[in-house]
């Protein structure tokens, strides 16, 4: 079976991978459609209710709360229940979800609509990580994830700059109907996938204790398969750390801008898309590169450019003047910025992806979004407390300069790590 499976890699090359394909190409309808939503909501919030640093904190937490306290269940289910049809049931209730948007006239009616879509949005993630496992083969997934990478770029830079002309042109509620459609159009591309994949693995036997064994053992499974492996649980320690220094920031664009006096208005939605450029080339980049032997390079080298970027920006709003030249010095910034981001997520992505067994993809995924997202919920309440005790370019100074030690330390550090990790593997291999 094996053997068949590495010839049907030889011979098909994977734009030719139509389940793939069809998987991706959902991806790009919805992220088009969320980028267009996630422009409206900040419009919305932040310039047009004028909303607090601290409410503008509460939009981040209820976005990453479900994940957090989610993520390893929902890992789980996706290991145990169907793929294909939770990613199908969570793209048609957000898309209710996301119109319901259109008629919030409070800040607690979008908390909680974002609640209600974090939940559907943490079944969605880890199921649709397994169906990646399950539908390209292992030596074709570092281009697969680069490829996936892209898209979420390209819909960065695509999104922001439709969302932006459409919020003038039709007004905000427009950007939600247009995401509750994309999350129904990419319902309606799931139905061609196929509901098992051709490299999803046999799953263990589950008569006896196993069939009785609790959501936390298997929960706990996916922790050991984790801690196995020195390089994963480094580049797992490491992202969580470095979201947290850059959440400081990053939660508080919109306060950081309004800063400037006479801003244009569009410049948020510019710089988004500068991020998404920039995240772009280095999915380009990593893809010829190749980030499988030294992933941690890439990470640590991306950890420290970002935080580079944001401490300059933090003074180049302090001490420029606005019009022409800061515009495109914080445009720059943010294409760097995104620069530094791909070099941190994919790579990090890829290295989860081909070092996790199919079988456990979900629990892995489930158990990593939850870490990351208590990073995410932590940052912006320091954040919230910065700006409002500091100003926002402070907030981006220090979390800058934090980030980019978090990136020396990584690349000081990396050589004995991966050092362990290869004695790890040799070990696993003798005893199999």
């Amino acid at each position: 079976m094996k053997e068949s499976q590495e010839n049907v890699t030889k011979a098909v090359k994977l734009t030719a991978n139509k389940p793939f394909v069809l998987l991706i190409t959902a991806q790009l309808v919805s992220n088009i459609g969320d980028w267009l939503h996630i422009l409206a909501l900040l419009t919305m919030v932040g310039l047009k209710w004028q909303a607090s640093p601290w409410e503008i904190t509460a939009v981040s937490l209820c976005m990453a709360v479900p994940m957090l306290l989610g993520g390893p269940f929902a890992g789980y289910l996706s290991d145990k229940v169907d793929r294909k049809a939770i990613m199908i049931g969570s793209d048609l209730v957000r898309a209710g979800i996301v119109a319901c948007l259109v008629f919030a006239g409070s800040l607690w009616q979008v908390y909680v609509l974002l609640l209600a879509k974090g939940v559907m949005d943490v079944l969605f993630s880890p199921a649709k990580s397994g169906k990646l496992k399950e539908l390209v083969p292992p030596g074709q997934m570092d281009q697969a994830v680069a490829l996936s990478s892209s898209i979420e770029q390209i819909t960065k830079i695509i999104g922001p700059a439709l969302g932006g002309l459409l919020v003038a042109a039709v007004g905000i509620s427009a950007c939600y109907f247009i995401d509750s459609v994309s999350y129904i159009a990419s319902a309606v591309i799931l139905l061609g996938l196929p509901r098992v994949g051709m490299f999803k693995t046999g799953r263990p036997n589950e008569d006896g204790d196993t069939a009785r064994s609790s959501f936390r053992k298997e929960a706990g499974a996916g922790l050991r398969l984790i801690g196995s492996m020195p390089v994963v649980l480094s580049g797992v320690v490491m992202i969580v750390a470095a979201l947290l220094v850059l959440q400081i920031a990053d939660s508080q664009t919109v306060t950081l801008f309004r800063e400037i006096p006479g801003v244009n208005a569009d410049l948020l939605g510019w710089c988004v898309a500068a991020s998404g450029f920039g995240t772009l080339l280095s999915a380009l980049a990593v893809g010829r590169l190749g980030s499988g032997k030294h992933p941690l390079v890439f990470m640590g080298t991306g950890t420290f450019l970002m935080g580079s970027v944001f401490a300059g920006a933090a003074l180049v709003t302090v001490t420029g003047q606005a019009g022409f030249w800061m515009d495109m010095m914080l445009f720059g910034s943010f294409v760097l910025a995104g620069v530094g981001a791909g070099f941190v997520i994919i790579p990090f992505n890829s290295m989860l992806q081909r070092r996790t067994p199919e079988a456990y993809t979900g629990r892995v995924f489930g158990i990593v979004g939850s870490l990351t997202s208590a990073a995410v919920i932590l940052g912006p309440v320091a954040g919230g407390a910065l700006v409002t005790a500091s100003g926002p370019a402070t907030a981006f100074l220090v979390s800058g300069v934090l980030s980019a030690l978090l990136g020396a330390a990584v690349l000081f550090l990396r050589t004995g790590i991966e050092n362990r990790d290869q004695a790890a593997q040799e070990l696993q291999q003798s005893a199999a």
